[in-house]
């Protein structure tokens, strides 16, 4: 039975109050899942609404100390996989819109992004670093399928030879294998795909949109066969609920192919912390006190540690436990290694050929 706080197909209980900006209109349809209608006598799903933004620039710049890029590109607002830990749901705030079920059903899109790219990219004086997709939300969701715009910003990338690393949780991104090849035999690509967990009813509730884990396990095996260096990220784990399955998720990346792993415990910030309380209670009520409990002592006795150098990691014997398996598990199966650096001295800025006449 669902729960009675759960809209099918969704992630948050609910949208949590914002009313910082004004709420921008809408257009066209998302996922084809919003097509369904009733299912089993339930009422009709949240139907995903997208509108389109045109900024102008798309590269984000960040002086974090504990995150190993300076530059990013996001093509989308709002993520249709509706993962309830996702700490990037609160930005969803400046575009006065709630982090909770509005996050995962009114996205933005910006189909000006690969023009911007290579506009940023031409500028004179521009150093390339490598260039992170996927940092806040998913660069291979659903409406990616349709609006391509990662698909766009891909093929800029390889044109001008640049470095880049992608984060997803979603097989979407083989659909990019050729662009993908080629980027790799250059040294030019880094591929993260996060699996959380092996368990389909787990899955199924904290990612309900995002692509299955034997998918996951299969675009790490297309990728690592073609050549693409591809690395598991086991993130985040959940006390109580995921982190029994550390090891079991590990030895699966490494026979699917992945070259390297990392595990990051979960992560409360700003209004995530009081959706993933609901979710607890809707989902696992006979642990959420458990598994809050297990959170705080990572986090200096809050919900939440925003500080540079513990926010990743977490503090304290359990999350030392967490990190000492990961530890040991990795060395076993050969995902230790760290990642090589991308290569940044092949970029160059294409010239558009001249007329002869």
């Amino acid at each position: 039975m669902l729960h009675p706080a759960l809209q099918r197909g969704r992630g948050a209980p609910a949208n949590t109050p914002s009313a910082r900006f004004d709420t921008p209109g809408r257009d066209d349809d998302g996922d084809w899942l919003d097509a369904r209608g009733e299912v089993d006598g339930a009422p009709p799903r949240l139907r995903t609404e997208v509108t389109r933004e045109s900024p102008r620039t798309i590269i984000s710049r960040n002086t974090s100390p504990d995150v190993p890029f300076d530059r990013s590109v996001n093509a989308y607002r709002g993520c249709e996989h509706g993962c309830i830990y996702c700490f990037a749901r609160p930005t969803h705030a400046y575009l006065g819109l709630s982090p909770g079920l509005d996050f995962e059903s009114k996205l933005t899109v910006k189909p000006t992004a690969p023009a911007l790219l290579r506009a940023e990219l031409s500028r004179k004086g521009y150093v390339p670093a490598p260039l992170a997709m996927g940092t806040n939300t998913d660069p291979y969701q659903p409406i990616e399928a349709r609006h391509r715009i990662t698909r766009g910003c891909l093929e800029v990338l390889r044109a001008f030879k640049h470095p880049v690393s992608i984060t997803t949780k979603s097989d979407r991104v083989t659909a990019d294998l050729d662009i993908l090849r080629d980027l790799a035999a250059d040294g030019l690509v880094a591929v993260v795909i996060s699996v959380t967990s092996l368990v389909p009813t787990i899955a199924r509730t904290l990612e309900p949109r995002a692509a299955t884990p034997p998918k996951r396990l299969a675009a790490i095996r297309t990728l690592a066969d073609a050549g693409v260096p591809v690395w598991c990220s086991v993130s985040p784990v959940i006390p109580a609920i995921t982190d029994h399955e550390i090891e079991a998720i590990l030895e699966a990346a490494a026979a699917a192919g992945a070259v390297g792993a990392f595990v990051r415990p979960v992560r409360l910030p700003h209004e995530v912390a009081p959706l993933f309380r609901a979710w607890l209670d809707a989902h696992f009520p006979e642990r959420a006190a458990h598994v809050m409990a297990l959170i705080r002592s990572m986090r200096g006795g809050r919900d939440n540690d925003p500080d540079f150098g513990t926010r990743m990691k977490g503090i304290g014997p359990y999350a030392d436990l967490l990190h000492a398996r990961a530890r040991i598990a990795k060395a076993k199966l050969g995902l230790d290694r760290p990642r090589p650096a991308l290569r940044t001295d092949l970029f160059w800025v294409p010239q558009a050929q001249l007329s002869l006449f």
